[in-house]
């Protein structure tokens, strides 16, 4: 009796074995094409899984479009996944791209929906081509690059138009100004900046206090650090370091606040309400930077000379009050001036430059990465830029 139920049991392992090995056998896959003068027809047979589609891969590639009709006839294929789905409507793309009809027949209704399902996103499974190479190609580049810089500086001439219109239209009817942003931006910008700014400061002071007083000593000349810290400091590196941290800190936070708005379509929105994204946007900012950056600029300078009297007193034994009586003596007013004219400059490029990347974010958030990055690295060189046209203009006037 035992014996009788092991031979059972073998017989019924055999047959689950047999059926396993019928069903998971694939049949070779195949491809014929014929052509009459009514047009083409693909026949495709066999089992289109991934495991076997190195077989006819190359079949499929040399399949290329010649304007005729083509029948594709499937009633053979015996089964299909996403490998072999893809080849098909890869396949079904490329030879209706010569504005040929390409008929599916004979298809499984499963099959069909996930050829279907596969064709609507066989755009986004294609790999991006990769640009041609050779010298004429380079050379194309450089034009298309080179033709983008241009427009690119046509468009952000005009924005710098279009900004200093809706402020000077904001000035004359200052009713239009929007003045809780306004003050909203001052603090962003002003406030909350003062703690940075006037660390900067301070430690540029100590340093040109250091580094001047090491050199100064070689020549017994220590008492002119007084000179070399004030007009450095007055002159340029105060307003110029100041200009550097706000279009890093602010200018960038413009960039990123006003590219999100672009992303969800918000300023979309303000138009379509009526409402002018520079006006409502743009101004309020390049007005906060117009207020706040000379102010920053003033407590950095302040801020230098505090400590480079502190380092001198240290280092040189200068004491706080022959430190303010050769500043007042040697250094003038007109050296402050020099500093401070260049902030509304500085202000007005940042603001713009923030805001016109800002405005041409598209399409996803890594576009607003992209322009923020360049809103900071273009505001640090132009603001540098004009720094140098007016210290070559100051000097021409002999200031």
């Amino acid at each position: 009796m035992i014996r009788l139920k092991i031979l059972a049991c073998l017989n019924n392992s055999i047959a689950v074995t047999r059926r396993l090995t019928s069903h998971t056998a694939m049949t070779r896959p195949t491809i014929t094409s014929e052509s009459d003068a009514t047009g083409v027809c693909i026949r495709i047979a066999g089992d289109l899984r991934t495991q076997s589609l190195d077989h006819v891969e190359e079949d499929f590639a040399a399949l290329r479009p010649n304007g005729q009709d083509v029948v594709v006839d499937m009633a053979q294929v015996q089964s299909l996944d996403t490998g072999g789905a893809w080849l098909v409507a890869n396949l079904v793309q490329r030879l209706g791209s010569s504005g040929a009809q390409v008929r599916l027949e004979g298809l499984d209704p499963a099959h069909s929906s996930l050829i279907e399902t596969v064709s609507h996103n066989i755009s986004e499974m294609t790999g991006d081509e990769l640009p041609p190479r050779g010298f004429v190609n380079w050379v194309a580049r450089i034009g298309e690059k080179t033709f983008g810089a241009w427009q690119d500086t046509l468009s952000i001439v005009g924005f710098l138009g279009l900004t200093l219109h809706r402020l000077v239209r904001t000035l004359i009817m200052p009713w239009r100004l929007r003045r809780a942003a306004l003050v909203s931006q001052m603090e962003q910008v002003g406030f909350k900046a003062l703690p940075i700014v006037s660390l900067m400061g301070f430690l540029i002071g100590v340093v040109l206090a250091f580094q001047g007083a090491t050199q100064l000593k070689q020549f017994g000349a220590e008492i002119f650090v007084v000179e070399l810290i004030s007009i450095s400091i007055l002159r340029e590196l105060g307003i110029l370091l100041t200009a550097i941290i706000v279009a890093g800190r602010s200018g960038s936070a413009f960039t990123a606040s006003i590219g999100s708005m672009k992303v969800q379509e918000e300023i979309d929105a303000m138009r379509t309400l009526g409402l002018d994204p520079i006006e409502v946007l743009v101004i309020p900012r390049v007005l906060a930077l117009l207020i706040m950056l000379p102010i920053l600029g003033f407590v950095a300078d302040m801020a230098g000379l505090i400590g480079g009297a502190l380092m001198s007193w240290i280092d040189l034994g200068v004491s706080p009050g022959m430190f303010l009586t050769r500043l007042k003596e040697n250094t003038g007013v007109a050296q402050l001036a020099v500093g401070m004219i260049k902030a509304p400059f500085f202000a007005l490029v940042i603001g713009v430059i923030a805001c016109w990347q800002a405005m041409q974010v598209k399409g996803s958030s890594e576009s607003v990465g992209q322009r923020t990055t360049a809103s900071v690295v273009q505001s640090i060189f132009m603001v540098i830029a004009i720094d140098a046209l007016f210290s070559i203009f100051f000097s021409e006037l002999g200031v």
